[in-house]
């Protein structure tokens, strides 16, 4: 990889450690086949277990329950390999990891870290996040699902959730709700519901243009019967969730300079070998502009994603950092792709070149986990004090 700013100087030895070994399995395993994946619209399952045995699922999460125990930087180095194979790759080892595992541990009872962590990390059971619903995205406080407790201890659950990526391949959904009726942010709770429970439905998405190597379903409850401990106990409230997209959105702003360095390096490749007018299309002015702005604006990425990965090691960062990083670096991996596609002219729009594939994959990732629009507001109101959303 280009390292112009010399960036491995700033890692330690296992953090390269760690990125080499993702770096070897995403072009050993995934790039060989994600072109075909995407064009039939699957998510290769057949490398979970691969996935698995590289430590990747929960990979910053303690040792104690069979996570690798990584720091936060070595896990947006694992985001960024794996995404540069492509978004939907990331996103389900982002979605098992940052959005399923984490709040099991982070809100969750010791008896469930200790039942589901250590399989989950094993890849033996896989999880998916409900919170987005059908008419509440950006406002997930508006969120219509319920959980009504009975005389019994046990729970109902009524609603649906929509855009939930593992969906269809999830063993377990950790399904967010409000309860007994209270339709108050603070009555939302975290419930962990196995998706063979009776009433409980995974539809897939049909008809996608972006994410099609990736699992994504609507999620249906019909009277969902959950027993006693199916609640997350430390859960209360729509901070508990938003802390979840935390997480999810720092392994994002990493994902999405692998998808540009992916473009990135395709068209240096493409530049230096077609030869158009005698002589290779990267020694001509315009094309030499694309490539200086697409490394100047990676290198910038590569920093703010690196030093927001020490800050979060040392428990220093906050979820407005996060959201500046999320959506610059989601922003400029959008153009690059963008860009190198042009740069590849007709070419660039065939599944065996990449620069495509990731520009309409970052077209979904630009939305979701918030918007870029949403994101803006959120450093608006850091700068001014000023509530823009209501």
């Amino acid at each position: 990889m280009f390292d112009f700013y010399d960036i491995d100087s700033l890692l330690s030895e296992e953090e390269r450690a760690v990125r080499a070994s993702v770096r070897a399995f995403v072009d050993e395993r995934v790039l060989p086949i994600i072109g075909k994946c995407y064009v039939e619209g699957r998510f290769p399952k057949e490398l979970v277990p691969a996935m698995a045995e590289l430590g990747v699922f929960g990979a910053n999460l303690p040792e104690e329950y069979g996570c690798a125990g990584l720091n936060n930087v070595a896990y947006g180095l694992i985001m960024q390999e794996l995404e540069r194979g492509d978004s939907g790759v990331r996103s389900f080892a982002s979605v098992q990891g940052a959005l399923a595992m984490y709040p099991i541990y982070a809100f969750g009872s010791e008896e469930q870290r200790k039942r589901y962590l250590p399989k989950m990390a094993a890849g033996e059971i896989i999880g998916c996040f409900g919170l987005t619903e059908p008419d509440y995205g950006s406002n997930p406080s508006g969120m219509i699902t319920m959980a009504r407790e009975q005389a019994d201890g046990s729970w109902v659950l009524n609603g649906g959730k929509m855009w939930i990526t593992n969906g269809s391949t999830a063993n377990i959904a950790v399904v967010w709700a409000k309860t007994n009726g209270d339709k108050s942010d603070s009555s939302i709770r975290g419930f962990v519901v196995p998706t063979d429970t009776p009433g409980f439905q995974a539809r897939d998405q049909k008809g996608k243009l972006s994410l099609r190597a990736s699992d994504t379903s609507e999620l249906v409850f019909q009277d969902v019967v959950l027993p006693v401990d199916a609640i997350l106990p430390k859960s209360g409230g729509l901070k508990s969730p938003l802390m979840c997209l935390t997480q999810a959105r720092y392994g994002i702003s990493w994902g999405a300079i692998g998808a540009a360095i992916a473009c990135f390096e395709e068209a240096v490749a493409y530049a230096k070998n077609r030869v158009m007018f005698d002589r290779p299309i990267g020694g001509f002015q315009i094309q030499q502009e694309r490539l200086a702005e697409m490394l100047t604006e990676i290198v910038k990425g590569q920093l703010l994603s690196l030093h927001l990965g020490r800050m979060k090691d040392l428990g220093t960062f906050t979820p407005q950092q996060v959201s500046l990083a999320k959506r610059n670096n989601v922003s400029i991996a959008t153009d690059i792709a963008r860009e190198a596609r042009r740069l590849l002219g007709a070419n660039g729009i065939l599944a065996e070149y990449a620069s495509m594939r990731h520009m309409e994959n970052l077209e979904s990732v630009y939305t979701y986990e918030g918007t870029h629009d949403v994101h803006s507001l959120v450093l608006g109101q850091a700068i001014t004090g000023l509530n823009a959303f209501r």
